[in-house]
């Protein structure tokens, strides 16, 4: 079984949701806070997919939703600045799995890497609150 480094953001309902499809397989979860982490462009960079930068921004961030925060796709260096300095705005979670990183839960990819006993029902990224006042961010 696997050793998976899990980036959270501590309370989050996907994340507590994600993490125990990961322990029922059999998978040992090293929990890390996202918020608190140090950290940098380089050690962030290696989460991210230069090819698909929208998707590296959680959707449901306050300032995003609300347009206050404003990001150019087309200039990462200061997307992964700004993500460094708020931590809020990465797309949960992060993970690393024997030396390769992921970003978001791909239910498929992990099975695939290093299974799962179960496939999550339903959508397992997006925040169940992110409807509602009370959003997780």
């Amino acid at each position: 079984m696997a050793t998976v480094i899990f980036y959270e953001k501590p309370g989050c309902i996907n994340n507590t949701r994600q993490k125990k499809l990961l322990q029922a397989a059999g998978h040992q979860v090293d929990e890390r806070n996202l918020l608190t982490h140090p950290w940098d462009t380089v050690s962030l960079s290696r989460f991210l997919h230069a090819e698909t930068r929208d998707s590296w921004l959680n959707k449901t961030h306050p300032g995003l939703k609300s347009g206050d925060v404003e990001l150019d796709l087309n200039r990462p260096g200061e997307i992964l600045a700004a993500m460094c300095r708020d931590p809020l705005l990465i797309r949960r979670p992060l993970m690393e799995i024997d030396g390769r990183c992921l970003q978001g839960f791909d239910a498929a990819l992990l099975d695939q890497l290093i299974g799962l006993s179960e496939m999550p029902d339903g959508d397992i990224e997006t925040c169940p609150r992110s409807q509602h006042a009370t959003a997780c961010q």
